[in-house]
């Protein structure tokens, strides 16, 4: 190493009096090009040296000889010179709120960044007890690039006549976002266009839900991935997936049931109360890996294990105008009450987490129904729970004592590394995202209607070295 470098040094320092002596060649020659030199002035400069010519003959094989060691080299590859500067803490970079919203005492029940990373959205709607669906709600959006942003007027808000559950932005259109309502309606909106929004709903319809949408996921489509659709989960033990067509509605393509005679037995469930058989839906995340694979959160505790692919027909009683289907392929180990978050990992097939009512953040393997590890984080409710895009080992949680929690598993497998107050009263976080393109950002949304981008240190944003082999042990 020390002798590359002493070699690399060397290099450098010929190349530079090579370089010298062909810039005064240049020089000297357009010198003499443009005007004649008087016979009195001196002929020879100090750089016209010959021993100056003799050592550069000298060296030349030399030097070509350490460029093109140095060019067939692989010491370097995969080297990125880092031009951010080292973020030491975490710190709390807007504040952002819809005042007519908090007024009415509304909490953000889900945020979400656009595609390319400057938008960030907040749907307003209640979590707790009582009967919001005729509550009038509000989506509102912050472009974090615009030049005098003013953190309690968002660049564009949206009237919903219903409380507003989830949120998510297309994939591709900077500007369309996907909401669940309440009332188990699903809607898209054009956020350019704040005077008139509205593109897609799903009107209310046999097809509609009948319970609060928890989630809403757009997925592409199968034949022509430029294309997407959005997925919906409720609590009416429904998964339904949806295609803008002309006239602004969203039709249903296909559709899933929950039926709780249809669940793999490899676990013992609770029999359901009063001869229901519909196990209500309330939170789903997509496997990176493979496309029709994913994983519901559930009312019962219990995480399962789907796919779009399943053929079975289910066997519910729900009217429905496209044939549903039984998605569920293995039930996993029940936490101690319904499931909130359910996040699956960017980096590795089989691993995801689940977090819940009962405070507790468990990782789970696809291949195996207990999980590997369980984390008490709260001893309140934990809403959400997300994988860092760019970390393997890091994750965030939300819970209801009013923080945010980073984990880094390569540092502790059982205690947070950073826990940030979000809220001082201790009122619960509802919700939060990373940002995937600008990767130190993370947004969190509160009960008090607030939305606060947090900007994270270098150590939560840069890949250590052994991080993904980390990863694989883990799961093994």
């Amino acid at each position: 190493g020390c002798d590359l470098l002493q070699k690399s040094c060397q290099t450098a320092s010929i190349a530079t009096a090579e370089k010298a002596a062909q810039t005064r060649k240049h020089v000297d020659a357009e010198v003499q090009t443009e005007a004649p030199v008087p016979v009195s002035a001196p002929s020879v400069s100090p750089h016209d040296d010959p021993r100056l010519a003799a050592f550069l003959r000298r060296v030349e094989a030399m030097v070509i000889r350490e460029l093109n060691k140095n060019w067939q080299s692989h010491a370097f590859d995969g080297f990125e010179v880092n031009w951010t500067e080292q973020q030491p803490t975490v710190t709390c970079l807007h504040t952002l709120g819809y005042p007519p919203a908090q007024g009415e005492g509304l909490h953000v029940t889900s945020v979400s960044w656009n595609t390319t990373g400057s938008v960030v959205a907040c749907a307003y709607g209640r979590l707790d007890d009582g009967d919001w669906s005729t509550l009038k709600s509000f989506v509102c959006a912050w472009n974090l690039d615009r030049r005098g942003l003013n953190p309690r007027q968002p660049s564009a808000v949206v009237e919903v006549p219903s409380a507003v559950m989830c949120l998510a932005f297309h994939p591709a259109q900077p500007s369309y976002i996907a909401g669940g309502l309440y009332s188990g309606e699903v809607l898209v909106w054009d956020m350019s266009h704040p005077e008139d929004p509205l593109l897609w709903r799903t009107g209310l319809t046999d097809d509609t839900h009948t319970d609060p949408v928890y989630q809403v996921v757009w997925l592409p489509e199968p034949r022509h991935s430029h294309r997407f659709q959005v997925l919906s989960v409720a609590t009416d033990g429904k998964v339904l997936l949806w295609q803008g067509v002309g006239a602004g509605r969203l039709q249903l393509t296909e559709g899933f049931a929950l039926v709780v005679q249809q669940l793999p037995k490899n676990t013992k469930l609770k029999k359901p109360p009063r001869g229901e058989t519909e196990v209500g839906a309330t939170a789903v995340a997509f496997s990176s890996f493979d496309p029709s694979l994913f994983v519901l959160g559930t009312e019962g505790g219990f995480p399962l294990q789907c796919s779009l692919a399943a053929e079975e027909a289910a066997l519910a009683r729900m009217p429905s105008s496209v044939p549903l289907r039984a998605p569920a392929r293995l039930t996993f180990s029940p936490h101690g009450g319904p499931i909130y978050s359910v996040s699956c990992s960017p980096f590795h097939r089989n691993l995801f987490l689940s977090a819940g009512t009962d405070g507790h953040i468990h990782l789970y393997s696809m291949l195996q129904a207990q999980p590997l590890a369980s984390l008490q984080l709260s001893h309140k409710y934990l809403f959400a729970v997300r994988w860092s895009p760019v970390r393997p080992l890091v994750f965030a949680a939300a819970s209801g004592e009013g923080d945010v929690q980073l984990f880094d598993l390569q540092k502790s497998s059982q205690k947070p590394t950073v826990s940030i107050k979000q809220t001082q009263d201790e009122s619960p976080v509802y919700c939060l995202e990373f940002n995937h393109q600008q990767t130190q950002l993370l947004a969190a949304g509160d009960a008090k209607g607030t939305v606060k981008v947090w900007q994270l240190s270098t150590e939560f944003t840069e890949q250590g070295p052994r991080e993904t082999e980390d990863l694989e042990q883990l799961a093994a």
